[in-house]
């Protein structure tokens, strides 16, 4: 909106489609984009030699935020476009703001960056106790911006802490540096035999796969364990689709995870999910596989 009412012309797809985008920018100049990661990982997943035929020599500034990246799928954005890549942590609620460029980022693969906006970032254990730095725990704002959700009370008490601090709901962790990495969304994580499993680092591997085009990992209800490690993925093929894909997926996240976060199950979407701007439904999926036939996309 900015750049719009300072006179800049605003190229807006009404759907992704990774080699159209690559039209644009080269048809139109573009100098200045925003992503989200499963943008980039649907260009990456285009043949180099479509990938060549464009020039995307105008770009200047590439912003990205919505979801963590997969560290090798920014490496390969940096590599293709350059170190022309700032990425930004924040949310609509105005709590605050971390943010670093390609040249930070490759100092510290896989942090969304610093605080900036004046706030202060907290990462606390379940009792809101402040934690040292490499722990896990819930981030928090302190000294950002107030914010209160519309017409839910319960939902504003929920998003501050005992001192005040306030949290968009993710986990994650500080380096000595005062640099922040994400570890998921609180309420994704997945409890399986006592033990706290994220999806979000088993999505980032899985789409690593050639013959993956998406994924999403979710808890799923079983007898013994409680939850279940459940991958559903999109094929880059659909034709790959089917039991010899899941072995070798199996396999795949096994030699790269530890085994109690590799999938017990995996199945197949032809599509998963997700909104136009690339935002994963996810509490779609989960509710399937909880028999809650009536979920709807709010």
């Amino acid at each position: 909106m900015a750049a719009n009412a300072m006179g800049g012309t605003i190229i807006v797809m009404e759907r992704f489609a990774p080699e159209e985008a690559l039209v644009l920018i080269e048809r139109y100049r573009v100098t200045t984009g925003q992503w989200v990661p499963t943008h980039f990982t649907r260009l990456l997943r285009l043949p180099a030699q479509v990938r060549a035929k464009y020039d995307t020599s105008s770009l200047e500034q590439v912003f990205h935020a919505g979801a963590p990246c997969p560290i090798r799928v920014k490496e390969q954005m940096i590599e293709w476009w350059g170190p022309i890549i700032t990425e930004y942590y924040a949310g609509t609620e105005g709590a605050g703001m971390t943010m670093l460029d390609s040249r930070e980022w490759l100092a510290h693969k896989g942090s969304v960056g610093r605080v900036v906006l004046g706030s202060q970032i907290r990462i606390c254990d379940d009792a809101d106790n402040p934690l040292p730095p490499r722990c896990e725990g819930t981030i928090y704002f302190e000294g950002g911006g107030r914010f209160e959700y519309h017409n839910d009370p319960a939902k504003t008490a929920e998003a501050r802490n005992k001192h005040g601090w306030t949290t968009l709901g993710d986990v994650g962790w500080l380096d000595e540096e005062g640099y922040l990495y994400l570890t998921d969304r609180k309420s994704f994580m997945i409890i399986s035999g006592g033990v706290n499993i994220y999806p979000q680092e088993i999505e980032n591997l899985l789409v690593t796969h050639p013959k993956v085009a998406d994924a999403a990992v979710i808890g799923a209800p079983h007898e013994e364990m409680g939850e279940q490690v459940v991958a559903v993925i999109q094929p880059l093929n659909w034709s790959d689709a089917g039991d010899e894909l899941a072995a070798e997926l199996t396999d795949f996240a096994r030699a790269n995870l530890s085994h109690v976060k590799a999938p017990r199950r995996i199945d197949f979407m032809a599509e998963l999910p997700r909104h136009q701007t690339g935002k994963l439904y996810k509490r779609l999926i989960r509710d399937a596989y909880w028999g809650k036939s009536d979920s709807k996309i709010v």
